[in-house]
């Protein structure tokens, strides 16, 4: 694995930071994974839009940096660029009751490509934001330090962000739009706003995925959950020791379309990541999309027996950073995902 941090990409007059920009530029073309970090505590501006270019035809994972900084940023200038891709672009916005029993905003990205159709739509989801505090951390004062993510969040944006993009291009090729299924792909919020371990207030219920649940509360007003086929949740899906066993709610409310996804996976060699082998209940933003919508919904989640969490053990810490990410396991699960839309 070989990790290259280059200089930054921008117009210069000065000769030798030239040089830079166009080493910079040649390693982004020859790159199989971009990790592209943008300050969110302001404006884009030129050279933003320079990179966004550069990139938007490459495999890419777009970090976004200073979080704590009041930020600029917004989830309607996302839009913009992932509608680049030929989605219909919507930003469901709303507010939740959090772990403190205070109104929590909550903003889902919602991407749709294809007309939908009765049980027609295949959902793929995974979760944008980041755990505001690093509560599994040893030391007390560092648990108040947001985490970065790149696993526990960006991992399944960018899988869905690469997926979109093929799609894209597919749904432009007027040759293959009659057998492409319609797609709705959905980045939920306060994904991971549940009760931090430090919290010694009034415990209550539900306090994980508000997105998520907000979501799928309209899904069941409107009484549209007959518009969708089912749904794959994508959490998690970075680690180089990755291992997706079957999650219970997933087998328990998506039987069939785990039996799908994972004998997929076993025909296209990548069973060494689906192992056959059944999960505790995991709360994910798959389990209220299934009780609160009823749309048949299940997590590709990576699981760690070993440690008490049940997940890696730098979850929920600084340490989920892109060290701990490999673009071999993020290659596996697009690759599953993508021949399962378009079987």
């Amino acid at each position: 694995l070989n990790i290259i941090d280059t200089a930054g990409i921008r117009s210069t007059e000065d000769v030798v930071e030239k040089i830079g920009v166009e080493k910079a530029k040649k390693y982004a073309a020859d790159a199989d994974l971009i990790i592209y970090v943008v300050d969110s505590s302001v404006d884009l501006d030129e050279s933003d839009e320079e990179i966004i270019e550069l990139i938007k035809d490459k495999n890419a994972i777009v970090l976004l940096n200073k979080t704590d900084l009041d930020a600029v940023i917004t989830e309607e200038i996302l839009l913009e660029k992932l509608s680049d891709f030929g989605a219909q672009v919507v930003l469901q916005q709303g507010n939740m009751i959090n772990y403190a029993g205070e109104s929590q905003d909550v903003f889902n990205v919602i991407g749709k490509f294809g007309q939908s159709k009765q049980n027609g739509t295949i959902l793929l989801c995974a979760h944008y934001d980041t755990r505001p505090w690093s509560d599994e951390e040893e030391e007390y004062e560092e648990r108040f330090t947001p985490i970065l993510g790149a696993n526990d969040g960006a991992s399944g944006v960018g899988v869905l962000l690469e997926i979109a993009r093929q799609i894209g291009a597919m749904y432009a090729d007027t040759t293959k739009q009659t057998y492409l299924p319609a797609i709705e792909i959905v980045f939920f919020d306060c994904e991971d706003m549940g009760t931090p371990e430090f919290y010694t207030g009034i415990p209550r219920e539900d306090t994980w995925c508000l997105g998520s649940q907000m979501w799928a509360n309209e899904i069941a007003k409107q009484q549209t959950a007959s518009l969708y086929q089912f749904g794959i949740l994508l959490d998690m899906v970075g680690d180089p020791n990755a291992v997706f066993p079957k999650e219970f709610y997933s087998t328990q409310y998506a039987q069939d379309y785990v039996a799908k996804v994972w004998k997929k996976a076993s025909n296209l060699g990548y069973g060494r990541y689906f192992i056959q082998q059944d999960a505790y209940p995991i709360t994910d933003d798959h389990y209220y999309v299934n009780i609160l919508a009823g749309i048949p919904c299940l997590d590709i989640v990576h699981y760690d027996a070993r440690t008490n969490t049940g997940f890696a053990s730098w979850w929920h810490t600084t340490q989920d950073n892109m060290q701990n990410i490999s673009t071999a396991t993020l290659q596996a699960v697009g690759e599953v995902v993508m021949a399962c839309l378009l079987d």
